[in-house]
């Protein structure tokens, strides 16, 4: 029986730049992706799983973007899509909407960076070039490593 027709909902996981924010959005060999991004913040993904079901969902981001600034990358696991922000500046959150988000939006702590924290030196870090741990070695490359301070405090 296909699951043609069925409607999921992948955790999308986003954090942002002063000029733009970056989506990720869990799904595994994902086809047919289609991302939509309108001036007024619209955002529009559609693709069809791995299971032949229908990926879907819209959001109403917190600002005005730029269409042509938006980029898509693909892996087999997850989808990095780079918004352009039309003004620089932070956004209080992502989505115009004040309620609190859908559960399947999270914060994307790997790649997230504060206002006063971000570089200043202009350089455009290319949309955080994809990375994932995808050929399946287990290897820990682009984990995020945190000492162990109970060590080092001896």
């Amino acid at each position: 029986m296909s699951n043609l027709g069925k409607i999921s909902h992948p955790e999308v996981l986003w954090a942002q730049r002063a000029d733009k924010v970056y989506l990720t959005i869990a799904l595994t060999n994902a086809k047919d992706i289609s991302v939509k991004c309108e001036p007024n913040g619209s955002f529009n993904f559609s693709a069809v799983g791995s299971k032949d079901e229908i990926v879907e969902f819209s959001l109403e981001l917190y600002g005005k973007i730029q269409p042509e600034g938006c980029k898509t990358q693909m892996g087999l696991r997850n989808i990095l899509c780079t918004v352009q922000k039309e003004e620089k500046g932070w956004w209080k959150r992502l989505l115009k909407s004040e309620k609190k988000p859908a559960s399947y939006i999270k914060v994307d702590w790997n790649k997230w960076c504060d206002e006063d924290d971000e570089p200043d030196n202009g350089t455009d870090d290319d949309d955080l070039k994809y990375t994932s741990d995808d050929d399946g070695s287990g290897s820990n490359d682009g984990m995020l490593y945190l000492p162990d301070l109970e060590k080092a405090r001896k």
